[in-house]
């Protein structure tokens, strides 16, 4: 049997989202993944568009997504 001229492979990929706005001082006792939701936040923020399109790209590379909590979806 010949081989196809497109092969393609259904792969389930996982997106971590990271919801904004993220804490805005670190305080002690914060865990890691708080931590690092501050920085990301901050990071995301930033008015440097090189910093910005850097930060899309690796965001891109490993299924990030940044999302604003609307104030409807707060309960």
């Amino acid at each position: 049997m010949a081989k196809p001229a497109i092969e393609y492979q259904k792969v389930m990929t996982e997106i971590v989202y990271v919801n904004l706005p993220g804490p805005s001082e670190p305080v002690p006792g914060m865990t890691g993944a708080e931590l690092l939701h501050g920085f990301l936040a901050e990071l995301h923020e930033t008015a440097n568009n090189e910093v910005k399109a850097y930060l899309a790209n690796l965001c891109s590379k490993w299924n990030v997504r940044f999302r604003r909590e609307s104030a409807s979806s707060v309960k």
